[in-house]
């Protein structure tokens, strides 16, 4: 990976940087918003007979975490062809 000048990789890692930290702030508010803070609240709607709240402690940050991934996947892959540091 062969960047142009110190501020190309200072730009790239800054914006590297942001994306991690939105990705885990979604991360945080869904697994500890969702499943702890906002519980009962979120127990007043049921899906599939389970209460909203014991979802998104069980299963829902998970499914988010998997969605994170695949989003920080693709968007790094937008990252570096756009800083011209791709393995293509």
């Amino acid at each position: 990976m062969a960047f142009q000048s110190k501020e190309h990789a200072k730009a790239y890692w800054e914006r590297n940087v942001k994306l991690m930290i939105s990705l885990l702030i979604v991360w945080f508010v869904v697994s500890f918003g969702c499943g702890i803070l906002f519980v009962d609240a979120l127990n007043t709607i049921q899906i599939g007979g389970y209460k909203l709240g014991f979802w998104f402690a069980q299963q829902g940050s998970i499914y988010t975490f998997l969605g994170i991934i695949f989003v920080y996947a693709k968007q790094m892959r937008k990252l570096d062809r756009e800083f011209g540091v791709d393995d293509e």
